[in-house]
């Protein structure tokens, strides 16, 4: 059965290969953008938005747009983020400030738009994608507002989860080691690119978690970690 998907950050690498993934299935996909990027397609399973999504009031036209054209959303996958490196010391307002627009914001606002309509509609899969360094303090002490930001996600899906128990809505965190893209590699060389998890592997296993096969699923958090 083909579904109804939205996709963010969808002209990034796990976003392309997320948007890749479900087209080859046959779904219906809603791809955001950044605005200025749209992808100009004839395919009628693909439609490409630009929006900005630390606009609360844009995310939530357009995602009330989208529900009043396709009346469901099955599934949303939020893979927009950013990453910064720095310590305590060095992590003041304005730099925890961008990380929570960036990784907590931009999921925030769109998760809270189609959650609402996948309680009315009784159904739904919210994915978040998380950071090892948010499970991590070892590694997160040197990504502080980076760390920070991303913690919220987690609990974003538990309460989430809370809200919808027993009405068939989940929300689940995919948490990656290293993903391997052009620009990981050309930041760190000499590493084993081998061990690291592919944005193809990561968009197959949201896909299930998305599927009808996971009807029963209710992990919160799958660690994509491979050999990293």
């Amino acid at each position: 059965m083909t579904k109804k998907i939205l996709i963010t950050g969808a002209q990034g690498n796990l976003g392309k290969a997320c948007v890749t993934k479900f087209l080859q299935s046959g779904d219906q996909v809603f791809a955001l953008t950044t605005p200025g990027k749209e992808e100009n397609t004839e395919s009628a399973n693909l439609i490409s938005l630009g929006i900005d999504l630390i606009h609360e009031e844009e995310v939530e036209t357009l995602v009330n747009t989208l529900i009043k054209k396709y009346q469901t959303i099955d599934a949303a996958v939020l893979t927009v983020g950013g990453f910064a490196m720095g310590s305590i010391h060095t992590t003041d307002k304005t730099a925890l400030q961008k990380m929570i627009d960036l990784n907590f914001y931009t999921s925030y606002f769109v998760a809270r738009a189609v959650f609402q309509q996948m309680i009315q509609q009784g159904h739904g899969r919210i994915i978040f994608i998380g950071a090892r360094p948010a499970l991590d303090a070892q590694q997160g002490k040197n990504t502080f507002a980076y760390s920070l930001s991303k913690s919220m996600i987690f609990q974003l899906a538990e309460l989430l989860n809370a809200e919808a128990k027993g009405k068939n809505v989940t929300a689940t965190v995919i948490v990656p080691s290293t993903i391997d893209t052009p620009q990981n590699r050309a930041s760190m060389p000499d590493a084993n690119f081998n061990d690291w998890v592919t944005a193809e592997e990561i968009a197959e296993s949201i896909q299930y978690v998305v599927s009808d096969s996971a009807r029963a699923w209710r992990e919160p958090i799958i660690k994509l970690y491979n050999n990293s």
